[in-house]
């Protein structure tokens, strides 16, 4: 492309906004986005990375390099949608809204104006939205009375897990995206904010939704909601899985189809495999919300239960999403702390043949007795045998008589300290020579040792955090 790209063509705000999410978390097809962009007709694809096992990798990463801690998986995704934008110069530009900042937004939209610089795109805008990470103000909170009670347990936070913690980011709205999709920015990068607020953003601005708008914001939410974990709304985990007609290998990522009154259709590219229906988004929509009357987002609070799914009369894997009632929004914002908490490694090994359980069961405990011989026995010490119903334990049980004859063994350790990890990992191979017999498997070597995370999910005053938002032309991130 010769020159800078026209500017983002915003449609009529009486016209529908088309968002399709093409992730939806960090680690998934890599090639979805892409095709979501090339096939969907898209006004803005959202891409959603960030659960709380993320944010302690990413907190992990950071540790280890001030200058990590975003998705590494969004740099090249960057180049293949830009290069997508390349060879269609008839349309505008991609908009993209993203959560891949994770904890180092700043960073992350260096990288990405470099990549826009370096394909003649110096004039786009790239924002970052930050203000979720507030680790350095968790001490001051406590000393000011607030005591960052377990959601779900009500306990304090101990002293002592406040010298462990390596994220605390608080759940942002979607106000920062709003402003920055008004603004034309072609790339928001965010870190921690709610997933629906990916989507919740750009409709507030498109259509010029008032903060207090409570039932299109909801309606927007439930949209958001639908499509944030991509996939599980278009076929993924669907009973049916066999049923040929479902094609997963080729699954269509979801697009919500928004208006000015908050309803939406959710749908999919056309031609792709996978499906849309009313009883497989009806799945999704009380996927992790707790009360589904009452669904806690940072802008509102989404009222599911009354929200409608009904077959939409223009197309094929078209849903209808209406009804969809609000309330003002919460005082309080969730708080996912992640601490860390020593050190894990896990080991496989194959057994086959007669008693495949049995065998695999008893080098289980081989390994627990030599390493307790050795006093280094870690504190958590989980052996699984998979295949004889340990994944769920006490819910199947085996028909009378019947024995695998296969299994996989699966040692977990855990421990503060790390050397007992590490001694852990030295036990699994010697299993081949002095284990029982029929043993496979174990030309991985050695298991890894990696850092363990333990969660502090929490609430804090709004009042307590305050967004930011840095809105600049793709060149001045170089600057």
């Amino acid at each position: 492309m010769n020159g800078s790209p026209p500017s983002p063509a915003e449609p009529s705000p009486h016209s529908p906004l088309r968002i399709g999410n093409g992730a939806g978390f960090w680690g998934d097809q890599i090639d979805a986005p892409v095709l979501l962009a090339q096939a969907g007709e898209l006004d803005a694809l959202t891409l959603e990375y960030l659960a709380e096992l993320t944010l302690g990798i990413l907190g992990h990463l950071r540790h280890r390099d001030p200058a990590a801690g975003f998705v590494t998986d969004f740099p090249p995704l960057l180049r293949r949608l830009v290069a997508l934008d390349q060879a269609h110069p008839d349309r505008p530009p991609l908009r993209i809204v993203t959560n891949a900042g994770g904890l180092n937004p700043p960073s992350l939209a260096r990288l990405s104006a470099q990549t826009l610089v370096e394909s003649n795109r110096g004039d786009d805008l790239v924002a970052v939205v930050t203000g979720d990470d507030v680790r350095d103000h968790l001490t001051s909170w406590r000393a000011d009375g607030l005591t960052l009670a377990h959601l779900e347990t009500g306990q304090p936070m101990p002293e002592e897990l406040l010298g462990r913690l390596a994220v605390a980011n608080v759940y942002l709205g979607s106000q920062p995206i709003a402003q920055a999709w008004s603004q034309g920015a072609i790339l928001i990068l965010t870190g921690r904010v709610a997933d629906a607020s990916l989507t919740v953003g750009p409709a507030r601005a498109h259509f010029g939704w008032r903060a207090d708008d409570w039932d299109r914001l909801a309606g927007a939410s439930a949209a958001g909601h639908l499509i944030e974990c991509g996939a599980q709304a278009t076929g993924g985990l669907w009973h049916a899985w066999d049923d040929p007609a479902l094609d997963l290998w080729n699954v269509g990522y979801p697009i919500a189809e928004l208006t000015e009154d908050g309803s939406a259709v959710i749908t999919k590219p056309p031609g792709s495999g996978g499906l849309v229906t009313p009883a497989n988004l009806a799945e999704q929509l009380v996927y992790e919300i707790d009360d589904p009357s009452a669904y806690v987002t940072p802008d509102v609070i989404a009222d599911f239960a009354a929200t409608r799914l009904e077959v939409d009369p223009t197309g094929p894997d078209r849903v209808r999403v209406t009804g969809t009632r609000g309330a003002p929004a919460p005082t309080m914002l969730k708080l996912a702390c992640v601490a860390r908490d020593g050190w894990t490694s896990s080991g496989l090994l194959a057994y086959v043949g007669p008693r495949a359980a049995a065998k695999a069961r008893h080098a289980g405990e081989i390994v627990r007795r030599r390493l307790q011989r050795a006093n280094a026995l870690p504190q958590g010490f989980l052996v699984e045998v998979l295949g004889d119903l340990d994944i769920q334990p006490g819910v199947l049980s085996h028909p009378p008589g019947f024995e695998p004859w296969e299994v996989v063994l699966r040692i977990t350790a855990r421990d503060p300290d790390r050397a007992k990890v590490e001694r852990f990992t030295r036990e699994i191979a010697p299993l081949v020579l002095t284990g029982p017999p029929g043993v496979a498997g174990y030309a991985s070597g050695r298991p890894d040792v990696k850092p363990a995370f333990a969660y502090w999910p929490s609430l804090v005053p709004c009042n307590l955090v305050t967004p930011c938002l840095d809105l600049r032309p793709a060149r001045d991130w170089l600057a």
